[in-house]
């Protein structure tokens, strides 16, 4: 008998393994435009949206403190490549990008995994589709803004604008790295330049109607994207935490980690 279920226990554990290993599979969709977009499913539970950020990709989570504690704390993490980057579509059309788009792949994602309330964390550039997201979306019961200030509420924004332009061959002192950086990684110029040009815009009006519960979290280093206490201030209730970090290592901290499954 202790023998029979030694092997059932082991039988199960087997099963779970290869189930979640299969789940962790790259999984693609094809949106509203025909635009395929993939992303990984991992782990069980409640659902968490992970948003990557700029001239990057659902890779960037990867290894990441957080990601690996989300899966250890019992939840479910979808990780998409946002159009444009990864191994998602990149269409060259300026409509494919119009309209949100990309706010819309992502409502569209979730149906499909029939999401009825989620969680979600964007970092940098998925900060601001996770606001536009959320002005949309009242299946998100919580969210997580990071590496993220108040200026992206501008639709004349400079360094949206400066980008854009970058990546359409008006290099400048400022941008020339980002842009080597880009060609490095065989990211498409054309999808980022597009990427910049229709970024979402969230009116901070917007953003103090949202309902869901909202942490604002940066480095304390951080400030290239405007203040993150202003950004804080925009929504009718929210947290703000300030880790040591700069932008391009905060998500990746333990730090960062633990003030959002704290949050959670």
């Amino acid at each position: 008998m202790k023998r029979y279920h030694s092997y059932l226990f082991s039988s199960i554990c087997i099963f779970l393994l290869m189930f979640s290993n299969a789940r962790a599979q790259t999984n693609y969709f094809t949106s509203f435009d025909g635009v395929e977009i993939t992303y990984s499913d991992e782990g069980f539970g409640k659902p968490v949206l992970l948003l990557h950020g700029f001239i990057n990709s659902r890779t960037s989570w990867d290894k990441t403190p957080l990601k690996s504690q989300l899966l250890k704390k019992g939840y479910r993490v979808i990780v998409p490549d946002l159009r444009g980057n990864g191994d998602s579509g990149k269409p060259q059309t300026e409509e494919s990008y119009a309209n949100d788009a990309e706010v819309n792949d992502i409502k569209l994602l979730m149906s499909h995994l029939n999401s009825k309330e989620f969680y979600a964390i964007g970092y940098s550039r998925g900060s601001i589709v996770l606001a536009k997201l959320m002005t949309k979306e009242p299946r998100i019961k919580k969210a997580v803004l990071g590496g993220m200030g108040i200026d992206f509420t501008d639709p004349n924004w400079d360094r949206r604008i400066m980008f854009m332009k970058a990546f359409d061959g008006e290099v400048t002192e400022e941008t020339k790295g980002a842009v080597a950086y880009a060609k490095s990684v065989g990211a498409d110029l054309r999808s980022l330049h597009l990427q910049q040009k229709y970024q979402p815009v969230t009116s901070i009006e917007e953003l103090g109607a949202i309902k869901a519960k909202i942490l604002v979290i940066a480095g304390d280093k951080d400030l290239e994207n405007g203040n993150p206490e202003l950004l804080h201030k925009a929504f009718g209730k929210s947290k703000l935490i300030i880790v040591l970090g700069d932008h391009n290592r905060t998500y990746k901290t333990e730090a960062f980690s633990k003030a959002i499954l704290n949050f959670l």
